[in-house]
């Protein structure tokens, strides 16, 4: 696979030879594999299809290339403009930034609750709001062991289109325990959703639609066929990292790649 420039848009702003576009641009080399010794000495865990499970002492590095790619151009109607704009909504930093650090979770996932709860908020204040970082959020809900995660996704999506994704990416984590159980958890979802700051009709009627499982099916296509299995999963550059690993952790594996990318320290 070809190399490819960093985007000036959304996710969705790239076309390569056989997809939509790359999940995120690559580092011009590979990082390399070296972490801090606080790293080693750690494990995370992880929501799997099979079951909760550990991951492995260190953060799982690629051996290559492996940066998720989605559907093709077109298919699933990813064309429209409530797929560009939910696109562009689940992006936060400066398009200047040359290193990116990409979330891929499950709403419902209690380890990507903890991540969020433990390292969301440090990160970005030290790394996406500084400049030096930019975060998007890819979608990968595990319905056989999550059942209210789809709809999570399309609430967040749908707040997306109009600017209000982090805002209910937050609330679904912080809430995530009074919704999880629920048999129906559209009306929490909507109290969450107004809240938030959303245009209340726009947004039913996004939800109603379901405009934004076209967006959500495509994240979960190129996240699979990357080979992630387990939420919370990662990218930074080429380095793919699975499991909630706390901050120093990601504070080490950041501030190699910002170096290497020749970034602001």
């Amino acid at each position: 696979m070809r190399r490819l420039a960093r985007p000036a848009g959304g996710l969705l702003a790239f076309k390569i030879d056989f997809s939509l576009s790359p999940l995120v641009p690559m580092s011009r080399s590979a990082l390399s594999i070296r972490v801090g010794a606080l790293v080693l000495a750690l494990a995370a865990s992880a929501c799997a299809k099979t079951d909760a499970k550990s991951a492995s002492s260190t953060p799982a590095a690629s051996g290559g290339d492996v940066t998720p790619q989605p559907s093709a151009m077109g298919r699933g109607g990813l064309t429209d403009s409530t797929s560009a704009r939910a696109d562009r909504g689940r992006i936060r930093g400066n398009e200047a930034a040359q290193v990116w650090l990409v979330e891929i979770s499950d709403f419902q996932c209690p380890y990507c609750k903890q991540w969020h709860d433990q390292s969301f908020a440090t990160l970005d204040k030290e790394y996406v709001q500084t400049g030096k970082v930019r975060l998007a959020y890819l979608n990968h809900p595990i319905p056989s062991l999550h059942p209210n995660a789809r709809a999570a996704a399309e609430a967040a999506m749908c707040s997306s289109v109009q600017g209000k994704f982090w805002e209910l990416h937050t609330a679904l984590f912080t809430t995530q325990e009074m919704w999880a159980k629920l048999p129906d958890p559209g009306a929490f979802f909507d109290t969450l959703a107004v809240k938030s700051g959303v245009n209340a009709a726009e947004w039913r009627k996004c939800m109603s639609s379901h405009a934004s499982l076209p967006l959500i099916d495509a994240d979960n296509d190129r996240t699979s066929s990357s080979g992630v299995k387990s939420t919370p999963t990662f990218f930074v550059g080429a380095r793919k990292i699975e499991g909630a690993y706390p901050v120093d952790s990601f504070r080490v594996i950041l501030n190699e790649a910002i170096a290497k990318a020749g970034g602001p320290k």
